[in-house]
């Protein structure tokens, strides 16, 4: 029996990644921000050509299964596919093509089993001046994903997201081009300061999150654009966000880190980017229902009662039900 599966991560720049010194630069159009990824991808490379992410790294794999479970073949396909960076000088656009590094490929063949793991990336080619060690630098840091599949004998298969760079923001695709994992975490910081890559001496862990819901991604994009502009806040790790029991009339779509969501003081989830929280006290008796704890720093933009309607809100909390969150 043949087993085979696809993954695909898609890495890009939010607007809200961005802090310091180099946000200027962004704004005056020397580098620029993109937009979300689709929740759902059926044709990368028309993406690539709309400029839409910065690199993607692909990884489909296959296995035949002999009757009793063993290996009989396996193999690998896929690979990075680098972006551009788009540099806007007054009217005139000028798009770089990025510089990619050579894909680290590795198979594990076990009883009934076959995992690929690959770290894809590279690197824009225009020069980043930063600091790294309080070294002076202007060769660009590296971007890079490590995608690891596993497909077994019994049809089931698995995709992880297994290390990262902190920066940008990655998703990460099934088989069927559904969004099925978010890295939880962007550190700009970190990332300029680059030491560790899966080309030097270690590869850099990452806090893997769920997909939202396609009902959320379309409720952030009202929150955001709405006329009424929300209140963005940051919060440190270990800060509430809000306790269960306080009254609350706002609510929250989590636009960078990881929040733990708590209910009479046992942790029942955690969510990643792109959650909108908060739902249940505007729904009913206007306290939280939960506790939710940032578990890493976290960016949070806070909206009015009045920017989402009923319906919707409704709707929402029938598709959360991890115990009404807040």
């Amino acid at each position: 029996m043949r087993v085979e599966t696809q993954a695909t991560s898609l890495s890009w720049i939010p607007s809200e990644a961005v802090k310091g010194y180099t946000r200027p630069m962004f704004e005056a159009g020397i580098s620029h921000y993109d937009e979300p990824p689709p929740g759902r991808v059926d044709d990368l490379e028309a993406l690539r050509r709309a400029d839409r992410f910065r690199f993607a790294n692909v990884l489909n794999v296959w296995a035949d299964f002999g009757d009793d479970g063993r290996v009989l073949a396996h193999g690998a396909g896929g690979g990075g596919v680098m972006g551009s960076t788009t540099v806007r000088l007054g009217p005139l656009g000028l798009t770089f093509a990025a510089v990619s590094l050579p894909d680290l490929l590795t198979e594990t063949v076990g009883e009934g089993f076959v995992t690929v793991t690959r770290s894809a990336g590279g690197r824009t080619s225009l020069p980043f001046p930063r600091a790294a060690a309080g070294v002076p630098r202007w060769r660009s840091p590296l971007v890079w994903t490590t995608l690891s599949v596993t497909v077994r004998a019994d049809g089931t298969s698995e995709v992880t997201l297994t290390g990262a760079s902190p920066f940008p923001r990655h998703w990460v695709y099934d088989a069927e081009g559904a969004l099925i994992l978010k890295a939880g975490v962007t550190d700009f910081k970190s990332w300029a300061a680059q030491r560790a890559t899966p080309w030097g001496a270690e590869d850099s862990p990452v806090v893997v999150t769920a997909a939202e819901t396609a009902l959320e991604r379309e409720l952030s994009r009202l929150i955001m654009r709405g006329a009424r502009k929300p209140v963005v806040r940051e919060l440190k790790e270990g800060a509430a966000l809000v306790r269960q029991g306080e009254p609350g009339a706002s609510l929250f779509l989590l636009l960078d880190g990881v929040v733990t969501v708590d209910v009479g003081g046992r942790e029942l989830g955690r969510v990643g980017p792109g959650a909108v929280l908060g739902e249940r006290a505007l729904l009913e008796n206007g306290r939280r229902t939960a506790t939710l704890t940032a578990l890493t720093p976290i960016r949070v933009a806070e909206a009015g009662a009045d920017t989402i309607d009923r319906a919707a809100l409704e709707h929402l909390a029938q598709g959360h039900r991890r115990e009404e969150f807040a």
